[in-house]
């Protein structure tokens, strides 16, 4: 007979220890059993309230509850948004009014409508934090670099944060817009949901593949102008994203290494290694000193994941060309 439960669970799918029937989260590893089930649920839900159907997007919010903790962080996030969906839906028009309210505007009215449905969207990308960091951000740069490096700087680090919070939302995981530190860098804070190790791990790596595009094409303008600023922001950005790639503490690399297995870490410590010996660039050896620290740490996964693998080798070759094609050594150009 059909349900809309998933199937029972026996084993972690994160470190594969055994998981008693009715217990929601890994006593080893602390994973959500039913993690994959959530992000159906928020995938769903999230569709939901950009059709401004909130009614049903808080029933598949009800729905995730019982597959959580009830004192953990997830299930506190969902039960507080569940309370913001309520309030929109009171304070929400009835169709029948916005009908009528549309049809008083005339000739303007699709483009009020265009805009009442994207209200999510234009309190997203004007959150106050998003953007008085970023201006304080970018104010820093400014002052110490002038304002065309300290502008562009800003934005190549605005391309990687949104690398992460692209594909978190699309994923249909909640996240909210990047918040800057001057000196430090930035970040983009979201709710996991229970989500598997290589779904971190391929979001952890979004942001420094979305880091080597805003690079290329910094490369691509100053190969077309001869101009010098574009070349010291390409090889800047490239090497950051680099160094971002350290599989070590909260750096994206350190993210995502906890999705490989042992023989998987060697690999791309040897690829490290080949792309130092090869391009020249010391800030691959720090990268490989990294994997040779993860190939003894006990947090292996229980079993290995060769598209992260092989998608970890690839933003660094990306990343180790472009800055070899720039000019100048480590992260400055000539």
């Amino acid at each position: 007979m059909p349900t809309d439960f998933p199937e029972p669970i026996r084993n972690c799918h994160d470190c594969g220890a055994d998981v008693p029937l009715g217990v929601l989260a890994c006593e080893q590893c602390h994973s959500l059993v039913h993690s994959e089930e959530l992000v159906r649920l928020s995938t769903r839900a999230k569709a939901l309230e950009e059709q401004e159907q909130l009614s049903l997007a808080r029933e598949e919010w009800l729905k995730a509850l019982p597959l959580l903790p009830q004192n953990s962080t997830q299930a506190e996030w969902i039960r507080d948004h569940l309370c913001k969906l309520e309030l929109a839906a009171k304070v929400a028009p009835p169709p029948e009014q916005t009908k009528n309210w549309a049809r008083k505007l005339g000739p303007l009215a699709p483009i009020a409508i265009l805009l009442a449905k994207s209200k999510t969207l234009l309190l997203a990308l004007f959150k106050l934090k998003f953007i008085f960091s970023l201006f304080a951000f970018m104010g820093v740069y400014w002052a110490l670099f002038g304002p065309a490096f300290g502008v562009g700087f800003a934005v190549l680090i605005l391309v990687h944060e949104m690398g992460h919070y692209i594909d978190i939302r699309r994923r249909g995981l909640p996240a909210d817009m990047p918040v800057f530190l001057p000196g430090l860098g930035a970040y983009v804070r979201w709710q996991a949901l229970g989500v598997t190790r290589q779904t971190r791990a391929a979001i952890s790596l979004a942001g420094p593949f979305a880091g080597f595009l805003g690079a290329a094409v910094c490369a691509a303008l100053w190969y077309r102008t001869g101009n010098g600023l574009w070349a010291a922001l390409a090889r800047t950005s490239a090497g950051l994203n680099i160094l971002n790639l350290i599989p070590v503490w909260i750096l994206d690399g350190g993210q995502a290494v906890e999705s490989l297995s042992k023989t998987e870490r060697l690999v791309l410590l040897a690829a490290c290694l080949i792309l130092w010996l090869f391009g020249g660039e010391g800030l691959f050896f720090l990268v490989a000193a990294g994997f040779a620290y993860r190939l003894f740490t006990k947090d292996l996964p229980p079993e290995p994941s060769p598209i992260t693998a092989a998608y970890f080798v690839g933003v660094l070759a990306a990343l180790g060309t472009l800055l070899h094609m720039m000019p100048g050594t480590g992260l400055l150009a000539r």
